[in-house]
C-alpha cells in the first residue's frame, strides 16, 4: 500500500519540487491548492477526505512575500497563513484516520535580523521585524491545535536554494550580467538550505518520532553575502562582479516593490536540533550546493 503525502500550497517552487520527489519515491501525492484538479480550500469535506489516511501533511500555503510591508499587505500576508493553517487543523480534527505528521511552514526570520550571533531553536522570537512577527502568528495558529494522533513540526526555514525558482534566480541573473558583487557591505549573514535537503529532512522527521515542535531548516554552514556572491561567481565561472552599494539596493527594491531588508539584513540560524538528531545533510557547503543546482 502506497504512503500518502498531502502538500497544501503545492504548486509553488518548493511544493512542486516536493510533489515530484514524493512521487519518485513511490508516494501517492495529493495537492491542496486553488485551481482545477486540486483539493479545494473552500470545500471543508473535500479537505477532510483529502487528509484521511495521510502519512505526512506539509503546509506551505500563504501569500508570496513579493510586496512592500504596508499595513494592508502585512495583514494579508498574516491572514493568508493563519487561515489556511486553521482550515487544515479543523479538517484534521474531523478525520477518522488523521495524518501521522503535520509539518507547517514557518520562517527562520522568526529570530529577527541581528548579526551578533547565530540563533537556534532555544532562542526567543523577535517582536519588531515584520517577518518575525508573521512567523510567530503562523506558529501560534499551528500549535493552537492539540491533535493526539498527529505529530506537529514547524519548519523554521532559511533561504531555500533550488533550480526552478526561489531567491537564487535573481542572484544568478545579476551574476550573468557582471553585477554579482556584494550587496551593501557584504557582511550580512546568509543562512540557506538546498531544496533536496528540505525534502530529505521531511523524510527524516517522519521517521524520527521524537522530533516535534520548532525545527530550524538550514545548512550548518553560514556564509556572508560577500561569500555567497563570490561562490556564485566561481561556480558560474564569471570573473567580474560589480558590487551594489546599499543605496542602490534600496532604490532598486523600492522600484520593484519589495523590502530592502530582505537583502541587506542578516539571517543567521543554525540547525541545532537536526545536528543533535544526526541528520545527514546532503549539501553542507554552499559550493557543492550551487554546483549541483547550476551545473546539473
Amino acid at each position: 500500500m502506497k504512503q500518502i503525502a498531502v502538500i497544501a500550497g503545492g504548486t509553488g517552487f518548493i511544493g512542486s519540487y516536493l510533489a515530484r520527489r514524493f512521487q519518485t519515491d513511490g508516494f501517492e501525492v495529493r495537492i491542496i491548492a486553488r485551481g482545477k484538479g486540486h483539493i479545494s480550500w473552500e470545500d471543508p469535506q473535500a479537505l477532510t477526505e483529502g487528509l484521511e489516511g495521510a502519512d505526512i501533511l506539509v503546509n506551505l500555503a500563504g501569500k508570496p512575500i513579493t510586496a512592500k510591508f504596508t499595513e494592508a499587505n502585512k495583514k494579508e500576508l498574516i491572514a493568508s497563513r493563519v487561515s489556511t493553517t486553521e482550515k487544515l487543523g479543523h479538517a484534521i480534527g474531523k478525520c477518522r484516520q488523521p495524518p501521522a505528521l503535520w509539518v507547517n511552514a514557518s520562517g527562520a526570520h522568526i529570530y529577527g535580523t541581528g548579526d551578533s550571533r547565530p540563533h537556534t531553536e532555544a532562542d526567543p522570537a523577535d517582536d519588531e521585524f515584520f517577518l518575525a512577527v508573521m512567523a510567530q502568528k503562523w506558529e501560534e495558529a499551528f500549535f493552537r491545535f492539540h491533535l493526539p494522533h498527529t505529530r506537529q513540526i514547524a519548519f523554521r526555514t532559511a533561504i531555500v536554494l533550488g533550480k526552478d525558482g526561489g531567491v537564487l534566480q535573481p542572484y544568478i541573473r545579476l551574476t550573468q550580467f557582471g553585477l554579482g558583487g556584494r550587496q551593501g557591505d557584504g557582511r550580512q549573514k546568509f543562512s540557506w538550505v538546498h531544496i533536496e535537503d528540505y525534502y530529505q529532512v521531511l523524510r527524516f522527521a517522519a521517521d524520527q518520532q521524537q522530533i516535534s515542535g520548532p525545527l530550524n531548516i538550514c545548512s550548518p554552514e553560514v556564509v556572508t553575502n560577500k561569500e555567497l556572491m563570490a561562490t556564485l561567481r566561481n561556480v558560474m565561472r564569471m570573473p567580474l562582479g560589480i558590487p551594489a552599494p546599499a543605496f542602490a539596493i534600496k532604490v532598486g527594491t523600492a522600484l520593484l516593490g519589495i523590502e530592502s531588508d530582505l537583502v541587506l539584513k542578516s539571517l543567521w540560524v543554525l540547525p541545532k536540533r537536526l545536528t543533535e538528531a544526526n541528520y545527514p545533510f546532503r549539501y553542507q557547503h554552499l559550493q557543492e550546493a550551487l554546483e549541483d543546482i547550476i551545473r546539473r
